[in-house]
């Protein structure tokens, strides 16, 4: 990989760090490090990644490398086909795929905090107590047998995976606004990044529907909540991290399920979960369903009359217009 002269507008690009230059994988975009202030040419769009080459990355000390913003779709594509890959490697030591997955969902979750919340809320000093949450969720979620579990989540479905990290975004944020002690916060997000684990049991073609469900359908797609459970039972989460997971699709009318219990019976943290789900899926274009406005997806959940506890909702409005609430 030659390091051709080029002279590229910083704003142009993103930076992405050299961990995610998988081995052998095919990355469709142009890469660039930074040499004497400027940018030059790293690895072509033609080129397959070597250990060589990230070898060499790592003895020049490079942190960072750089991928045209133009690029992104592409760059988010090549992340989805390889990164669940190479963390069900076995042949990879497991501290250095926990280090990939630690990298990539910061990342990602660094992003996502930049495009769904207000800038005023980032620059607050609070928002220094969040990133640090964020950091020990991520480093909890890391470890080998949650590590697996996320990784085959990924590999079964990357859009379900996608939309765990936003939630843990929203719940993250707004649980925050009730000054929790570090460590309940922290399974909070565990719960909320773990809430749709149990879709790792249901057919992808249901999941990938364009259409509505069948009645059957919806049945299997309902089982989730218990199965998630289920599959983290061995993880050593706390309660808390557990309910986010069974409850987050309970409502506080006594709507939801499994179990159709009401608002007296929901955990906070579970009814937070719950809420920012729905807000994150409206959000987001799904196989049967444009996304819709913030805005939109506010009026939408207001209209739904008795779902969501009142006070949490505003909360979360207010959270949302970066109102100072803490």
């Amino acid at each position: 990989m030659s390091a051709k002269q080029q002279n590229p507008r910083e704003p142009g690009y993103f930076a992405v760090s050299p961990l995610m230059l998988f081995p052998k994988a095919f990355g469709r975009f142009k890469v660039f490090i930074r040499q004497a202030g400027r940018l030059v040419l790293y690895a072509s769009e033609n080129e397959v990644y070597t250990r060589e080459h990230l070898a060499r990355l790592h003895e020049n000390g490079v942190t960072e490398v750089f991928v045209q913003t133009s690029d992104r779709e592409r760059f988010d594509r090549y992340l989805e086909h390889n990164l669940a890959q190479y963390l069900l490697n076995d042949r990879v030591p497991i501290e250095a795929r926990a280090r990939i997955f630690h990298t990539a969902a910061r990342s990602m979750v660094r992003e996502l905090y930049g495009k769904k919340l207000p800038a005023k809320l980032l620059k607050r000093a609070q928002f220094a107590r969040i990133a640090a949450f964020v950091e020990k969720t991520l480093a909890f979620l890391a470890r080998g047998e949650s590590l697996k579990q996320l990784a085959s989540l990924m590999a079964h479905d990357f859009k379900t995976y996608d939309h765990s990290l936003q939630v843990f975004v929203f719940a993250t944020t707004l649980m925050n606004t009730y000054s929790l002690p570090e460590d309940e916060m922290v399974q909070i997000g565990v719960g909320a990044v773990l809430h749709d684990l149990g879709k790792l049991g249901i057919d992808a073609a249901i999941l990938e529907k364009p259409g509505p469900l069948t009645a059957e359908e919806t049945l299997i797609v309902r089982t989730h909540p218990a199965r998630g459970v289920a599959l983290c039972s061995g993880l050593n989460l706390s309660l808390t991290a557990m309910q986010c997971i069974l409850f987050h699709h309970e409502r506080a009318d006594g709507s939801g399920y499994p179990g159709g219990v009401g608002s007296g019976e929901i955990p906070l943290a579970a009814m937070a979960v719950g809420l920012v789900d729905v807000f994150a899926a409206l959000t987001t274009a799904r196989p049967y369903a444009s996304a819709v406005s913030p805005f939109e997806a506010l009026r939408v959940m207001r209209d739904m009359k008795g779902s969501f506890d009142t006070e949490l909702f505003k909360r979360f409005v207010m959270v949302l217009s970066g109102a100072e609430i803490v």
